[in-house]
């Protein structure tokens, strides 16, 4: 592990907020607060544990339109708001009746992530470690990135006056490339696939000192801004869980953390405790989570990744295991498409709901056409699908698919020729 912490030798009061300790998710060892992402004693994964006191419904709604509302259950300090930050979430939930209709769903809403400030979930998650990143004394706010994470990673060290070093595969597409390299002078495009960029950017945080890369060595502080998305749908819909939900698993942590999220609404007397299904939505060409929930298999085997979802592109998924618990705990399922169909699941969303989704949504909505025809999702309750970035990211996915139906000459009779009216 790399000494993240530069100048500051001891953590302020209240510097993680109600966070009291980091937990392994597989033993429950229990670590201080800190730079650390693996157990010492069975190098499980570490993740935030808190003591939240009482929180309130009237306490939250009183918060800003951002995740910040959710200070209280975020490893966030107080003061949060007073530090330089992209002001993510609180992103439309919306109510996807033509989406709906098309599929037979009796009542749909799309989470719609796209509106947060470098156009991805990422933005949530950023804020959060950027805070941990502070609060450490981090002189390099860094990832490793499929694209989404390095542009809100970029933007938000900008934003905090502090250094960024983002990390890519070099075949990455070029819109992502740029809303990276707007932000910083220090974009680093590696050959390889995200699970050679990610090995590397383990052994530069091994290495240098005072680095902070937000998915590797302060990924517990990270993987919470994921929360606000579960909370968030649970206050649109007027402080009640929903009875289905369709979320993209790249990497895994987003499904498990709403899944937390949605625990910790419930031990909290926030919502009504009551059963949900979580579905998992996976590429094709990069689908070793679903290929082990079909075999009935709790191991998941690595993938080289061979899809046009690039930002879903990750072969060997840190939380694939938990992804697979709580979809089989839940009685919800993992399911893949292909990129045909990624493709169609882009216009279909764009033609129903004037959403225009990156690859990650395609495959989202993809794959809740294939649960509803495949009767895996039950069709008369409320569920929601995630939509966790803009299509502008991947115009490539779809150039070749959509374009104008005809090209005239400026006549009338023209236009009337191509029985468009």
């Amino acid at each position: 592990m790399s000494a993240v912490v530069a100048e500051k030798t001891t953590l302020r009061a209240g510097a993680f907020g109600n966070a009291t300790h980091l937990a392994c998710r597989e033993c429950g060892h229990q670590v201080d607060l800190g730079p650390f992402y693996a157990c010492p004693e069975c190098f499980g994964p570490l993740e935030v544990a808190y003591e939240f006191g009482e929180v309130t419904r009237e306490q939250i709604e009183a918060g800003p339109a951002n995740i910040w509302r959710y200070q209280a259950l975020l490893p966030v300090p107080t003061d949060i708001q007073e530090s330089p930050n992209t002001e993510p979430g609180f992103t439309r939930l919306l109510k996807a009746d033509n989406l709906a209709a098309e599929l037979g769903i009796a009542n749909l809403w799309v989470k719609d992530d796209s509106t947060n400030p470098t156009n991805s979930f990422k933005d949530r998650v950023v804020a959060c470690a950027l805070s941990a990143a502070r609060e450490l004394g981090a002189k390099v706010f860094a990832c490793p990135s499929t694209g989404n994470l390095a542009n809100a990673v970029a933007a938000a060290g900008a934003r905090a006056g502090i250094k960024t070093v983002v990390f890519i595969p070099s075949n990455l597409e070029q819109p992502k490339q740029v809303n990276s390299a707007v932000f910083t002078e220090s974009l680093v495009a590696v050959n390889g696939n995200y699970d050679d960029v990610n090995k590397l950017a383990s052994e530069i945080a091994g290495e240098e000192d005072g680095w902070a890369f937000v998915n590797v060595n302060v990924r517990p502080f990270y993987a919470e801004g994921s929360k606000t998305l579960g909370f968030e749908i649970a206050e649109q819909l007027g402080w009640r869980l929903p009875d289905q939900i369709v979320i993209p698993v790249a990497s895994g942590s987003q499904l498990t953390k709403v899944h937390k999220a949605f625990q910790e609404l419930i031990k909290l007397g926030l919502v009504e405790d009551k059963p949900y299904r979580v579905f998992g939505a996976q590429a094709a060409g990069c689908s070793p989570v679903s290929v082990a929930y079909k075999a009935g298999v709790d191991a998941i085997r690595p993938v080289k990744p061979d899809t046009i979802a690039k930002s879903l592109a990750i072969g060997n998924p840190a939380d694939g295991i938990y992804v697979l618990d709580i979809c089989r705990e839940t009685g919800g399922a993992v399911e893949d498409v292909t990129d045909d169909e990624v493709r169609d699941g882009i216009v279909l969303l764009a033609r129903t709901e004037g959403i225009f989704t990156e690859t990650a949504g395609g495959t989202t909505v993809a794959v809740l056409k294939k649960l509803t025809e495949s009767g895996q999702l039950d069709t008369s309750l409320e569920t929601v699908v995630i939509n966790t970035g803009h299509g502008l990211k991947t115009l490539d996915a779809v150039s070749g698919s959509v374009g104008p139906a005809a090209t005239i000459e400026p006549s009338y009779a023209a236009f009337a020729a191509t029985g468009i009216a």
